[in-house]
């Protein structure tokens, strides 16, 4: 695995190799032995996976505050993706920045969203599939999320939007009173 940093601090762009032949592929998604140059204790605890049907649909921007604040990393299987991480740590010189990168089930990376980042995508082909392990399990209460449309943050979206959800759509607009989550 080759690591890459963003120029948002902990987030981390994977690269992997394929083993490519007649029969198809065969690619490592989880090496804890690799990935725990991360960060030393990196333990993963839930996995799940997303499918999206239409193209240009976008999911997110969710995080979870603390005492359970989660990282992520997240693989396309199939489609293609343009995933999205906003840094919203509390003192970071890169609050409310974001970092996207298109991940594809045809080619072998990855992404390291650590906790204090709000995560979404927008599928760029029908039929889209990400599996994500998470850090944490799922908290309701402790669940929050960003517009995907918000104007302090500007995500530049490659194709118009299509379906949000009412919970992501219904997301309070960033004002003078958010300051972020404690690292």
């Amino acid at each position: 695995m080759i690591f890459v940093p963003t120029a948002l601090a902990g987030l981390i762009e994977i690269r992997s190799h394929a083993a490519v032949d007649a029969r198809g592929r065969f690619r490592r998604l989880f090496c804890e032995r690799d990935l725990a140059v991360l960060r030393e204790g990196l333990h993963f605890t839930q996995i799940n996976l997303s499918q999206t049907r239409a193209r240009g649909t976008v999911r997110g921007m969710h995080f979870q505050s603390p005492p359970a604040a989660e990282a992520k990393l997240i693989h396309c299987l199939r489609g293609r993706v343009f995933d999205v991480a906003v840094d919203v740590r509390r003192g970071s010189p890169t609050f409310l920045q974001w970092h996207a990168c298109e991940l594809s089930g045809d080619d072998d990376r990855a992404l390291f969203i650590p906790e204090g980042f709000a995560h979404g995508f927008q599928s760029l082909s029908d039929e889209a599939e990400l599996l994500y392990m998470h850090t944490a399990p799922w908290t309701p209460e402790f669940e929050r999320g960003l517009r995907h449309d918000d104007p302090r943050i500007g995500i530049a979206w490659p194709l118009p939007v299509g379906a949000v959800s009412d919970r992501d759509r219904n997301h309070p607009l960033i004002n003078e009173r958010f300051s972020g989550v404690s690292p």
